[in-house]
C-alpha cells in the first residue's frame, strides 16, 4: 500500500498554528488539497493566506466549529473548492489549567466542548458526506479521520485535569466511531503526542532550561519531537498504507509514557 495522499482532499482543523498548521503544510507538500480551518481568522491569513492565493490546492476557512452552521459551511466550502472530502484531521486543541478543588472551575466543560464534542460533530458531518460520496459511485477507500490527542489521556497531572479528561474522551470517541463507521469503509484513528517543539512550547520553554531538561530526561529518546514527526504519523493514518488500521491510538512521544517516574525497582 502507498503512503501517498496526493490528489486527496483533506480538512485540517486547528490549522492556524502549532501541530495543525504543520500537518496542513505537510499535506500540501505531499500533493493533497487542503482546507486549513480555524476560528482565528487573523492567524490563518497570516500563516496561510498568501499561500492560498498562489496555490490551487490550498483554501482557508475561518469560523467557530462549535456551531453546527459553521460546520455545514465548512463542508460546503470544501465541496465547492475540491468536489469531495477524503480526509479529516481534527487537530483543534486547547489547553487550560484546572483547579481540581474549585467547584466554580469550568475548564472541564470548556475543554470537553472544544476538544472532544466539536471533533465529534465535525466527524459526524464529514462521515455523512463521505458515505454519500461512496453511494454516488466514488472509487477507492471511502475516507479516513485522524484525531489529534495527547499522552495526557494516560498521565495524571492535577493542573491538567480538564485537558486529560478531554483527551481521554477523545481517545474513546476514536474507538467508538471506528467501530460505528467501519461498515461504511471509513477508518478512524488518533495520534497522541507528548512534547512537540511547536511555537507555543518554544514560548513556554524560553528562559526555562530546567523544564526543557526535565522533558528530555523523561523521554527515552532524549529529545523533544518536531511537528513534522507528528505530521508523518498522521499521513500514515490518512493514507492507504494503513488501510487495515482503525480504532488505534498511535503514540508519538519518544517513549515517555513507558517510564516509571519513580525510577525504582520496587513493585
Amino acid at each position: 500500500m502507498s503512503f501517498s495522499i496526493a490528489g486527496k482532499t483533506a480538512i485540517v482543523t486547528g490549522a492556524a498554528n502549532g501541530v495543525g498548521l504543520a500537518i496542513g503544510r505537510h499535506f500540501v507538500e505531499m500533493g493533497a488539497n487542503v482546507v486549513f480551518a480555524d476560528m482565528d481568522e487573523k492567524a490563518l491569513n497570516h500563516e496561510v493566506g498568501e499561500d492560498a492565493e498562489g496555490e490551487e490546492n490550498i483554501r482557508i476557512f475561518a469560523g467557530d466549529l462549535r456551531k453546527k452552521l459553521t460546520i455545514a459551511n465548512l463542508l460546503s466550502a470544501t465541496i465547492d473548492a475540491f468536489e469531495r472530502i477524503d480526509i479529516l484531521v481534527n487537530a483543534s486543541r486547547q489547553v487550560m489549567l484546572t483547579d481540581p478543588l474549585d467547584p466554580d472551575d469550568n475548564s472541564v466543560e470548556e475543554l470537553l466542548q472544544q476538544n472532544t464534542l466539536t471533533a465529534l460533530r465535525v466527524s459526524q458531518a464529514v462521515a455523512r458526506k463521505m458515505i454519500k460520496q461512496a453511494d454516488n459511485g466514488a472509487n477507492g477507500p471511502v475516507g479516513a479521520i485522524v484525531n489529534i490527542s495527547s499522552i495526557a489521556a494516560r498521565r495524571t497531572h492535577p493542573d491538567l485535569l480538564a485537558y486529560s479528561v478531554s483527551s481521554a474522551a477523545l481517545d474513546q470517541m476514536t474507538r467508538s466511531l471506528a467501530v460505528s463507521l467501519a461498515p461504511h469503509g471509513i477508518r478512524v484513528n488518533a495520534v497522541a503526542f507528548g512534547s512537540v517543539m511547536s511555537a507555543s512550547l518554544k514560548g513556554s520553554l524560553k528562559d526555562h532550561d530546567t523544564i526543557r531538561e526535565a522533558i528530555v530526561e523523561s523521554t527515552p529518546l532524549h529529545r523533544i519531537a518536531s511537528a513534522g514527526e507528528v505530521s508523518d504519523a498522521v499521513q500514515y493514518l490518512a493514507s492507504d498504507a494503513s488501510a487495515f488500521v482503525t480504532g488505534q491510538i498511535i503514540t508519538v512521544d519518544g517513549g515517555r509514557t513507558l517510564i516509571d517516574p519513580a525510577a525504582v525497582s520496587a513493585h
